[in-house]
């Protein structure tokens, strides 16, 4: 799409570009940065959300109140007792790999968030994903009378003759559905996820294993998740996991935010309006970064700034917030292709409950080419010996993004002393449980210079 007179939601493509002169850019595949204007101080912006710090707290009792079951269905979760967490570790090579890629001085600790290693299902969907199904059986058990909220939740291991009157389905690009998957099977329902056309062959494998079916769809993520919810409405026992639309998964990822603040505590890092925190979350539909962002604000408050991350194709996230239509428009509207190596991440149309929550608490939002992501991949595995998928690391470039944007940076009043002092976050969403032909084949792909 390239002519201006072209029409775009009854709209000239020449008025867009005029309004939002960004999208062509986007348009072009060409890497972007955009610094939202329009953020608010946390305690204002915090109200748009419709949820407090006393959901993500339930939210996170709930989660206790099973860890004993899921040591008995995991017993690789028999270290930490049920509770699902990853390792927040310093990549010192990689970044000064980043920085000489780049070009930017020292701004700072970097550190990467490995959601990529979470264990059940490798992937940051082991948050928001395993604690909705986890919150759906409850529901169903406690009205069942089978348990009470004080009891061993470990009595419900024998009772999947139980939940297999009760199915669950979702639509998915991959990592999600692979989290709900496991889950919902293990427990005893029966599962369905709708695969997107691009998701890994791989994963489907995973889930078939596991007694999941799998059904397979030539369309994007939006059409498995309209497949997935059609399923659900015509069967009152189906409970569909609506990525675009769940607070439950919401308040699911948000818990990362209440476990964060002591990890950083014990590598000896404050976090304040001196000492600035900024975390880069990669984004498809954006229900995780989303719920992520939400619990770092509601801890944080404005000493923690976050940013998302998108492949150039499918740049929904930025699309929706930069122009204020949210899930009313698509990338696809102009001409976008929203076909990413980023399996996780190729997403054309974002959610509209996230977009509009989080809108004034998202700092910024960045994009990056399917090349550049293999490039990363090549980076950190050279520095660090870490292997990702190529959405887990769509952040990595964050940091570099903020220091180029010098009207981003005083108005934030972020000068040296603060830069120096700030602690980055490179949130890494999956990667683990790629198999290793699929991890050399990403390599390959990354450009001899890495």
């Amino acid at each position: 799409m390239t002519r201006h007179d072209a029409s775009v939601l009854g709209r000239p493509l020449g008025a867009w570009l005029t309004a939002y002169p960004l999208i062509r850019d986007l348009m072009d595949g060409r890497e972007s940065t955009w610094f939202n204007p329009g953020i608010a101080p946390a305690a204002v912006g915090l109200g748009d959300v419709g949820l407090t710090m006393m959901d993500v707290e339930d939210a996170q009792a709930r989660l206790t109140r099973f860890a004993p079951l899921l040591v008995r269905f995991f017993p690789e979760l028999a270290a930490t007792g049920g509770i699902i967490e990853s390792d927040l570790v310093d990549v010192p090579d990689f970044a000064r790999g980043l920085q000489q890629r780049y070009g930017y001085a020292t701004a700072g600790r970097l550190l990467l968030k490995k959601d990529s290693h979470l264990p059940v299902s490798g992937s940051i969907n082991a948050r928001g994903g395993i604690y909705e199904v986890l919150k759906r059986a409850e529901a169903l058990a406690l009205r069942a009378g089978l348990i009470m909220p004080q009891d061993d939740y470990t009595k419900l291991a024998e009772a999947p003759a139980f939940f297999s009157d009760y199915k669950i389905a979702v639509g998915s690009t991959g990592n999600l559905g692979l989290s709900i998957g496991l889950m919902s099977a293990r427990i005893g329902f029966r599962t369905t996820v709708h695969m997107s056309a691009d998701a890994r062959q791989w994963k489907k494998h995973r889930l078939r294993a596991s007694g999941v079916t799998v059904v397979e769809h030539t369309g994007d993520y939006g059409a498995a998740v309209a497949r997935g919810r059609a399923e659900a409405e015509a069967d009152s026992n189906c409970h569909f996991v609506d990525d675009e639309h769940s607070k439950d998964l919401f308040l699911g990822y948000a818990v990362a935010g209440l476990r964060l603040k002591p990890q950083l505590a014990a590598l000896g890092i404050a976090v304040n309006a001196r000492n600035p925190l900024f975390v880069y979350l990669p984004c498809g539909v954006g229900g995780g970064p989303g719920g992520v962002a939400f619990g770092l604000k509601l801890v944080f408050g404005d000493a923690v700034r976050c940013i998302f991350a998108e492949p150039t194709p499918s740049p929904c996230m930025l699309l929706g917030v930069y122009t204020g239509l949210h899930e009313d428009v698509s990338v696809q509207d102009f001409g976008i292709s929203n076909v990413t190596a980023a399996d996780g991440l190729a997403v054309g149309r974002p959610s509209g409950f996230v977009g509009r929550a989080m809108q004034r608490l998202v700092d910024g939002y960045l994009t990056v080419t399917d090349q550049e992501l293999f490039n990363l991949l090549a980076l950190l595995d050279r520095t660090e010996s870490l292997m990702l998928e190529p959405s887990a690391i769509a952040g990595a470039p964050g940091p570099a993004r903020v220091m180029a944007d010098r009207a981003y940076r005083v108005r934030l009043n972020l000068d040296h002393d603060r830069l120096e002092a700030a602690t980055h976050i490179i949130w890494s969403t999956g990667g683990s449980m790629v198999p290793a032909d699929e991890a050399r084949e990403y390599l390959k792909q990354a450009d001899s210079v890495c």
